[in-house]
């Protein structure tokens, strides 16, 4: 399991990077009521959760070290525990939301997670939070922040049919033993931790690419949406003599004239 703090310099890119993926990808939204591979979330609601999250986390950082996130984490409650009250407030938050277009959220997200970044560098080293006797600091939190952005963007992009695979996945693969410290991360395959352009396939025995890792380990599938597996009934066809051409050879059936997709 990587235990090496991520390198600064490739936090920051892969920050920024975050927030240029959403916002690239929200100009391209048509339908702000898709489904999305959050769970009863369509793209609207995905939009409010990136502003409510990136609100947050400027939050954090500006009370850091004695944040509400850092007294949550401070009373060493399990992984379960955790999750709950987060999504707990992940949904209070985003249910007193003003309505408001997904443009407009994302305007909101861009805004705050700007006002972050500007912030962050002079405060890297300070502490953010301690869990369970260990000290994190606010350079390990920005980097959860990178695989909040990385996630959602792809969310964003599978909500319209499309992909999306961050430039450096090993990097996310650091950031979330230091970032995420309460949840585990799925086994990465030997070489994939460091590596920079994400092109390397799944790897054996349950071990995974650095970016599938990352995605099922939030929760998520990375061919969302699931095939349906459920086979489906077919009608029962009448037997018919083939229609003859004219010039005595058997005309092509028309149910079968198109390649199936």
């Amino acid at each position: 399991m990587e235990r090496t703090p991520p390198d600064r310099e490739r936090v920051l890119e892969c920050y920024q990077d975050g927030v240029r993926a959403i916002r690239d990808l929200a100009a391209r939204v048509t339908d702000w009521s898709a489904p999305t591979p959050c769970t009863e979330w369509q793209a609207l609601d995905l939009a409010g959760h990136l502003r409510c999250v990136a609100e947050s986390y400027l939050e954090y950082l500006q009370d850091a070290p004695d944040s509400r996130l850092a007294k949550l984490f401070a009373q060493d409650a399990a992984a379960a525990v955790l999750i709950r009250q987060q999504a707990r407030q992940n949904a209070a938050e985003l249910a007193v939301l003003p309505p408001e277009p997904g443009p407009g959220r994302i305007t909101s997200f861009t805004v705050s997670a700007g006002a972050y970044a500007d912030l962050m560098p002079d405060m890297w080293d300070r502490t953010h939070l301690v869990y369970r006797g260990t000290k994190y600091t606010v350079g390990d939190h920005v980097g959860a922040a990178c695989v909040e952005w990385h996630l959602h963007a792809w969310d964003l992009a599978r909500a319209m049919g499309a992909d999306y695979r961050p430039k450096d996945p090993g990097l996310l693969v650091s950031a979330w033993h230091w970032g995420v410290p309460h949840l585990p991360l799925a086994a990465v395959r030997d070489g994939a931790r460091g590596e920079a352009r994400g092109d390397a396939g799944r790897g054996d025995a349950g071990r995974e690419d650095a970016w599938e890792a990352v995605l099922r380990s939030s929760g998520r599938s990375p061919v969302w949406p699931e095939p349906d597996p459920s086979p489906r009934p077919q009608a029962r066809r009448r037997v018919r003599q083939p229609r003859r051409s004219p010039e005595g050879t058997p005309s092509p059936d028309p149910s079968h004239a198109a390649s199936s997709r």
